[in-house]
């Protein structure tokens, strides 16, 4: 396989160079340097959402994390978090971002070596690096930008391999490749549909040239084998059993395969008893995604390399790659869309699934990098050919920086640091929280154990407890906190494999020495704490109270008026982000103590009198917070105009009837003009006619009475 020059070699300085060689690896290098330097300027200096409280805190405490265990994350995670400068979070934020530059070097070495091509090279590295996707989560602790890179990494490789001129060569391409393919699957698993086309090809390619002998293919066996080494790393962490915050029982074979295979989430899906959005959808969201975040014209040219290698040009580029590509493409874009069990119309979701897009996005880009250099080809001959390729390449680069620099700089984003710290904050000392949901559980835990905020707060995971190893490995973390049992189960007793399972009832009753709270709300299906407790609003969270508290709705109302110091706008981000997330929670906080109120005037058995009290303390509560928010949360109207509603049923003579109606008319309109899903919309706007009716008849009545005493 000759080494001759490939397309556009007009502005290249051929395919023989090597990756990292010559002015093809200066220029590489140029551009991940410009890459990190953007990336490091926008990093978030605080604590992203998602999963990189859990990724840090894991790393930190050299823990295991959630399934698959991102055995190599963790540890490029821990050195990260030793090093100086910054908080934890930042560190390791920084540390993604280098490695997403990184990335964006390799994807211009695998365009360059194929096609000699600066411009498609820069165009591939700059349109995919500068998505807002890509932006957005190479530059937060997530195992993202560690998997573009191994993508990346995996395109160079087969590009030197289809480049190699000796078996020599290629001999020790395919063992390097073997090693990071292994290496590969140490981070996240959907690399697997690469390395699936990858290899295959590879022998296919030494079989061919009969380089492939016994011997050779057991080498490559052994190379693959040691890139898997950083999982060992899982059972002597489990084993150790020093951390703080883990996950699974990795001490046993079963409990490896159990944590590797994520059977705990469901092996090949995304999430844990999910129904997701068809194939079909998933596949037109896709499309929609990759249009919006790499353009019209970047697909357009992924699709002429595609069709370049069925026709008879000149100087021809390397199609057994391209197609491998394309094989690679439609393979992870099929199968994900399959597996995929979220339903994407729902914001947060595909924010969630979005990211797993940007495995196929980078081959796009390598696509369209390479079509710019077919279309450039095409007239190698004219002076025109710098302007054909140079002018669209710096004009797509530069369009993506332009339309994703503002949204992507997270210079000044403390939002989900500022939620935990909040919460944490608000507690009471020696409180224990039990955690629900990924944004408490994963923000709380790092500010805890990564920043030593509130030392004396014990941390439990509702969700953790219902599995058998949590207790066993973390219960000697969790000092003061008593647990009658191994496992949570809303049936107590011994289970069928021997584990003594205690309910959330037992679980109060051996903690009545500690204040509990729960963050943000109890598991569904344990309702037992009913028999003793009752929850109270607390900001996000609430209090379980034993039943015979009496509840003071003034005293409530001044304890947790004002709890939080938050100052974000409603509304100011994105719907699919974490940001938006924590945001709502606090938003919703200020109104749940009012909520809880009028919720107790109507299913309490009490007097008419203290029936009157506890609307007329959720009235003026509702008031003074929506007075106080011009711009709020939507519901807020609706919950405002039923309290002023049942304010004017009372017929309390503190409150002039005609404010009332005049309350409950106008903020049942605005609800109905910015919630317009509302199901019982028709009937909130038939029943405004009426108060309207109403109101009109309340005037009249008045204007005659004051006519009357002139």
């Amino acid at each position: 396989m000759g080494a001759g020059p490939g397309v556009g070699t007009g502005t290249g300085t051929g395919i023989g160079n090597g990756i990292g060689n010559g002015a093809g690896g200066a220029a590489a290098g140029a551009l991940g340097a410009a890459v990190a330097a953007l990336y490091t300027a926008t990093l978030p200096p605080a604590l992203p959402g998602g999963d990189a409280g859990e990724l840090i805190t894991a790393a930190y405490e050299l823990g295991v994390a959630h399934p698959p265990g991102y055995p190599l994350f963790t540890l490029l995670a821990k050195v990260a978090t030793e090093l100086p400068g910054g908080s934890p979070a930042f560190r390791v934020n920084l540390l993604c971002g280098l490695v997403g530059a990184a990335a964006a070097s390799l994807l211009f070495c695998t365009v360059f070596r194929l096609s000699g091509s600066y411009a498609g090279g820069i165009l591939a590295a700059g349109v995919f690096s500068f998505s807002r996707l890509t932006w957005q989560w190479s530059i937060t602790a997530e195992v993202f930008s560690l998997n573009n890179l191994f993508v990346g990494l995996l395109m160079a490789l087969t590009a030197h391999f289809e480049e190699a001129s000796t078996a020599k060569e290629r001999s020790k391409i395919s063992k390097w490749g073997a090693f990071c393919c292994g290496l590969s699957l140490c981070n996240q698993h959907t690399i697997v549909l690469y390395v699936a086309c990858i290899v295959p090809w590879v022998l296919s390619q030494l079989f061919r040239k009969r380089e492939l002998s016994l011997g050779h293919l057991l080498k490559l066996g052994l190379c693959f084998l040691a890139g898997l080494l950083p999982y060992l790393y899982l059972p002597a962490s489990s084993y150790l059993n020093r951390a703080r915050w883990t996950w699974g029982d990795q001490t046993t074979f079963q409990g490896f395969l159990t944590h590797f295979l994520r059977e705990e989430y469901g092996t090949f899906n995304l999430a844990k008893s999910e129904t997701g959005s068809s194939m079909g959808e998933m596949l037109l969201f896709q499309l929609a995604q990759m249009k919006s975040e790499l353009s019209l014209p970047v697909l357009v040219l992924a699709l002429v390399a595609c069709v370049s290698t069925a026709l008879p040009l000149k100087k021809q580029q390397k199609s057994p790659v391209i197609w491998l590509f394309t094989g690679m493409l439609c393979l992870y874009s099929l199968f994900f869309a399959w597996r995929a069990n979220l339903d994407v119309t729902k914001p947060l979701f595909l924010g969630v699934v979005e990211r797993f897009w940007l495995q196929s996005s980078a081959v796009v880009a390598v696509l369209a990098g390479l079509g710019l250099a077919t279309l450039a080809s095409l007239g190698r001959d004219t002076v025109l050919l710098p302007c054909l390729e140079w002018l669209p390449a710096l004009a797509l680069v530069a369009s993506q920086l332009w339309a994703n620099y503002s949204t992507c700089d997270q210079s000044n984003n403390y939002v989900v640091d500022k939620f935990a710290r909040n919460v944490l904050s608000s507690m009471p000392r020696g409180a224990v929280i039990l955690l629900r949901g990924d944004l408490p559980g994963n923000a709380l835990r790092y500010l805890h154990y990564c920043e030593g905020m509130r030392p004396d707060i014990t941390l439990v995971d509702q969700e953790m407890m219902t599995y058998g190893w949590y207790l066993p490995k973390l219960a000697k973390h969790l000092p003061g906190v008593h647990f009658p049992g191994n496992r949570w189960n809303p049936v107590e007793g011994a289970l069928p494999d021997g584990t003594l399972a205690f309910n959330l009832h037992r679980f109060l009753q051996v903690n009545k020495h500690k204040e509990v709270f729960v963050c943000i709300g109890l598991h569904e299906g344990d309702s037992t704490w009913k028999r003793s407790h009752s929850l109270w609003p607390w900001g996000t969270c609430e209090k379980l109270v034993p039943s015979g508290a009496v509840f003071d709705p003034g005293e409530w109302i001044r304890l947790t008026r004002n709890l939080y110091n938050w100052t974000e706008d409603y509304g100011s981000f994105s719907p699919s982000s974490w940001e938006a997330v924590a945001n709502e929670e606090m938003w919703q906080a200020r109104m749940k103590t009012a909520f809880f109120i009028f919720d107790l005037a109507e299913r309490a058995s009490v007097t008419a009198e203290m029936k009157a009290q506890l609307y007329t303390f959720a009235y003026t509560s509702y008031k003074e917070i929506v007075s106080s928010h011009p711009h709020h949360p939507v519901n807020w109207h609706k919950n405002f105009a039923i309290a002023c509603e049942r304010m004017l049923r009372l017929g309390r003579g503190d409150v002039d009837p005609e404010l009332l109606l005049s309350q409950t008319v106008k903020h049942f309109l605005l609800y109905t003009q910015k919630a317009e899903d509302d199901p019982q919309r028709q009937d909130i706007l038939q029943a405004v006619q009426h108060l309207r009716e109403e109101l009109q008849g309340l005037r009249r009545r008045k204007a005659e009475l004051r006519r009357g005493a002139g």
